[in-house]
């Protein structure tokens, strides 16, 4: 089976990550205003801290299928 040129999977990486932290953030979002989230700072800070951490290890396996050589 041939592989995609570079050129169109930084394109496909592109959109998929643009539509993925879309989406994550909307969920995160939707999460932290929802009532589920205790009122207490310390338990919102470190959900925000591990929910923006979170997102970066899908997209880092998507980068790395983006930028393999051809």
């Amino acid at each position: 089976m041939r592989r995609l040129p570079i050129r169109i999977r930084k394109l496909i990486g592109t959109i998929v990550l643009l539509v993925f932290l879309t989406l994550y953030s909307f969920l995160i979002m939707t999460i932290a205003v929802s009532g589920h989230l205790p009122e207490h700072g310390v338990v919102q800070f470190f959900y925000y801290v591990i929910a923006g951490t979170i997102w970066a290890f899908p997209a880092r396996y998507l980068m790395i299928w983006m930028v393999r050589p051809d």
